[in-house]
């Protein structure tokens, strides 16, 4: 006789659905999230969530009484390394079931069953935005041809620039052959009038004497 006992059977027998609810604990805790019908999902939120209050005090004891529940020292590493941090301060509802329709076949109705803290759409905690820089490539051909167009414009007055530097810079050369050769000219000059000015003042001396 069932005596007020209001849990769900599941249809199996009591060894069947332990095992089967040790083996979705350990799906959840592993992926934060599975898809299963709605009767299991709240079978299993009363199964697991008291294993999540436990994992907060990470001791041996608690590990060993976890890992007699799921039987799986991987999901008992996940949940005490992984999990309990982040809801170490939340006092209970660590899990979300959300419906998702019917089962083709049975019409079982559905749902999704989740951790709370490990769903970063409802999280209310704002992250830095990323910066994206944006890479413009070629449009349209109009686009195209008017960017080959501005470039063959460029080139043009960058050659002219770079003819008139060089015909300044040959000017500029030749100015200066030119003034060199008038300072040779002009010191051509100015030499043999000293020298004549010397042989008068010699003449002049012996004149005197």
């Amino acid at each position: 006789m069932r005596h007020g006992k209001k849990f769900n059977h599941l249809g199996r027998t009591k060894s069947h659905r332990k095992a089967m609810l040790s083996n979705m604990a350990c799906s959840l805790i592993q992926h934060k999230r599975i898809n299963t019908t709605l009767a299991k999902a709240k079978a299993l939120r009363v199964f697991v969530e008291p294993l999540i209050t436990k994992s907060k005090d990470d001791s041996t004891h608690s590990r060993r009484v976890v890992f007699s529940y799921l039987n799986d020292k991987y999901a008992v590493t996940e949940l005490f390394r992984e999990v309990a941090p982040k809801i170490g301060e939340r006092p209970g509802g660590y899990t979300r079931i959300i419906k998702t329709g019917n089962r083709m076949g049975d019409n079982a109705e559905m749902c999704l069953i989740e951790l709370v803290d490990f769903n970063e759409l409802y999280s209310t905690e704002k992250k830095a935005p990323i910066k994206k820089r944006r890479r413009r490539r070629g449009g349209s051909a109009e686009g195209s041809a008017v960017t080959q167009d501005q470039n063959a414009k460029a080139e043009e007055s960058k050659t002219t620039e770079s003819v008139a530097n060089a015909s300044d810079i040959k000017s500029e050369g030749k100015a200066e052959k030119l003034e060199e050769k008038k300072e040779a000219i002009k010191a051509e000059k100015e030499e043999p009038k000293k020298t004549t000015e010397g042989e008068e003042r010699s003449t002049d001396e012996e004149k005197k004497d």
